[in-house]
């Protein structure tokens, strides 16, 4: 099957899996869509397959990525998803193998990404791009680790920003949370769901966008997606926690 690229000219006609059917985040989905317009320009690709369906690799300069990483002159792929039936098909092969020929290309000296020393939501499967080569980097306290697919022609190691070390936020009492527009479920949860769940329970919550690449940059937590903070310490990268029925349940597993 083929696989489509994304761009300023095809982006308002064609969808970018993740939420298409999901009426209550159609506005999130245009806002990940404007986010996407915008880092065009700064190198970013979305590469997808051509189906309705969530197989997909974004990926784009790491100096411009909006992550708290130091990692200059390798690509860094953000989201990275082979779901349903399409699983086991190589489609994931097919589009980690497309990127190593752009950062080939680009003359960059390999790939980096985020992923969590265990599995964490929308991140990457670790286990898989540690057999595709990979290899740990970087580590902090909050369970992420940097990898890297080098390669051979960098005298530097990619490492995690010194805002991400300690594993909180400044915010030492109830809910926080850091969310970009990367993804198209994180606003509308944030500003609906989690300010409901938060008021039920009585916590204070700030909710903090990053809408700037250098504000992402200095993120406490890596995942700028989305990352909930409690009592100033880091509890999950999983966006349903801002729903009712599942904030107790994840909080007092994971805190």
């Amino acid at each position: 099957m083929p696989y489509l690229t994304l761009s300023k000219d095809n982006i308002k006609d064609e969808h970018i899996c993740c939420a298409f059917s999901d009426k209550k985040c159609a506005e999130s989905y245009e806002r990940k869509k404007q986010w996407l317009k915008a880092e065009f320009d700064n190198g970013y690709v979305f590469r997808r397959l051509d189906e309705r369906a969530k197989v997909f690799i974004e990926y784009g300069p790491a100096e411009k990525a909006w992550v708290p990483v130091k990692a200059p002159n390798y690509l860094m792929i953000g989201c990275f998803w082979v779901s349903g039936k399409f699983k086991g098909h190589g489609h994931g092969k097919a589009l980690l193998n497309e990127a190593i020929e752009a950062a080939k290309q680009q003359n960059q000296d390999g790939l980096v990404t985020v992923v969590g020393t265990k599995k964490y939501h929308f991140m990457s499967d670790t286990k898989w791009l540690l057999r595709q080569g990979f290899e740990i980097v970087d580590s902090i306290p909050s369970g992420f680790s940097l990898i890297r697919l080098d390669f051979g022609s960098s005298d530097t190691t990619p490492c995690f920003n010194e805002s991400t070390r300690e594993g909180t936020c400044p915010e030492h009492k109830g809910i926080v949370v850091y969310y970009s527009n990367r993804c198209p479920y994180s606003e509308y949860h944030v500003n609906q769901s989690l300010v409901e769940t938060a008021k039920n329970r009585k916590l204070p919550l700030k909710a903090i966008k990053l809408e700037t690449m250098e504000q992402a940059q200095s993120c406490p937590s890596p995942a700028t997606i989305f990352s909930l903070f409690l009592d100033g310490q880091f509890i999950t990268t999983d966006i349903s926690v801002c729903m009712d029925s599942r904030f107790d349940k994840i909080v007092g597993k994971l805190s």
